[in-house]
């Protein structure tokens, strides 16, 4: 039976829809212009979570959830830098928003690196035309949903934890243990056993839609089933976890360059010097000139890396098959490296901003604590000190990390 058997939504054409990028040329433009409209209710969404059903309508209308869809198969055409680059300035202003988009087009890698071409292009082709928001209920840590054989196809049931993007998504992948071996497989969410829980309520990415999935005997077609190659059968399907890892990286940039833009632009304009300090502008005290020299210092080096392994992703993407297991241990330092300069420079920035900007600036609506709280939420994903770990050994013994889920 055809995988495409159940995909029966339909959402209008928006091909000649105002401010809609249909051409690769227009993303920044039209990148630019939702950011803006995102930051004048960011903090006051992020203080009441939930589902931003708003915001998604505002991407799926303005074309940038086919960015990584070949041009082939009515997507723009980008190449993953060119993902990153929103991901990154979404994450400036609300990373919420930047985690969801940028974790439709990580299933949409998935996928790609994980199926075949007769799966993933019609898959593509009708995410391009309609709009499609595809979400997340992978994660291979939780393995109580539970898949068995039935009839041309399978059965999964059981609970799956942290499924970013699975509310208001047309299309989720899912996994589930089968028969002692991880199956992975790309699903209509309108579909019958499919149980969305909006239990998501941590102190941040309050609207990443994170809670949980109940699969009750959820049908999964033999075409459905994302199994050849493997997730871990080769340098190129083990791509997936570094392009999951890099998303992490330009989330964690992002934050960081927004907090460092909320608290410049807060210390110049809105902040008070201290009577000792001997100054008439906050902007002059040695000590706060001294706190955004280490800012800029920090942050310059995680772009720095971020952008040095983004290009290596790139060029990774572009080897194809002929990608070999040293030249993805080699990507795997430079996002790992990356990843734990972003971690540590961000989140000394969003810790420190309040030492720059002074008592008033942790007025609750400013909501400067936001900065903190999301990237401290997002850098638990997976442990920081394991990433050094493998750093470590690569730089002590010379031993690329193992392919995995989160390396």
């Amino acid at each position: 039976m055809s995988s495409l058997h159940a995909l029966t939504i339909e959402r209008p054409d928006h091909a000649a829809a105002p401010d809609r990028a249909s051409h690769l040329d227009q993303v920044p433009q039209v990148a630019d212009r939702l950011t803006q409209h995102f930051a004048t209710t960011a903090a006051l969404r992020d203080a009441e979570g939930g589902c931003p059903k708003a915001q998604r309508d505002e991407l799926r209308a303005s074309g940038l959830l086919a960015l990584s869809i070949p041009v082939e198969l009515g997507g723009l055409g980008g190449s993953w830098r060119d993902v990153l680059d929103v991901v990154r300035q979404f994450a400036r202003v609300d990373s919420s928003i930047a985690h969801l988009y940028a974790f439709h087009h990580l299933m949409l890698a998935t996928v790609t690196l994980y199926g075949q071409p007769e799966q993933w292009r019609p898959w593509l082709a009708h995410t391009a035309r309609h709009d499609w928001f595809w979400g997340n209920a992978l994660n291979p840590r939780d393995q109580r949903a539970r898949c068995s054989p039935a009839s041309g196809g399978w059965l999964l049931s059981g609970p799956k934890s942290f499924c970013s993007g699975a509310l208001d998504s047309e299309m989720l992948v899912v996994s589930g243990e089968c028969e002692g071996q991880l199956m992975v497989a790309a699903v209509p969410t309108s579909r019958s056993g499919i149980h969305i829980r909006q239990d998501w309520d941590n102190m941040g990415q309050r609207q990443t839609d994170s809670g949980s999935v109940q699969f009750d005997r959820l049908r999964i077609e033999d075409g459905e089933v994302l199994r050849e190659p493997g997730p871990l059968s080769t340098p190129r399907s083990c791509l997936r976890s570094l392009v999951s890892q890099l998303i992490l990286v330009n989330i964690y940039v992002g934050i960081a360059q927004g907090a460092f833009e909320a608290a410049r632009r807060y210390t110049r304009e809105e902040a008070r010097p201290w009577p000792g300090a001997g100054v008439e502008r906050m902007a002059d005290d040695p000590y706060v000139l001294a706190h955004f020299g280490d800012f800029h210092v920090g942050l310059d080096g995680a772009v720095l890396l971020a952008d040095r392994a983004g290009m290596g992703l790139v060029a990774a993407l572009e080897r194809g098959e002929a990608l070999t297991s040293e030249e993805r241990g080699q990507l795997a330092i430079h996002i790992a490296t990356a990843k734990v300069a972003a971690a540590r420079s961000g989140l000394d920035l969003c810790n420190r901003l309040f030492e720059v900007t002074g008592a008033r600036s942790t007025h609750a609506a400013l909501g400067l604590d936001r900065y903190w709280r999301n990237l401290r939420t997002h850098t638990l994903h997976d442990p920081i000190d394991h990433k050094t770990r493998e750093l470590g050994l690569w730089a002590l013994q010379g031993r690329l990390p193992e392919p995995g889920f989160y390396a």
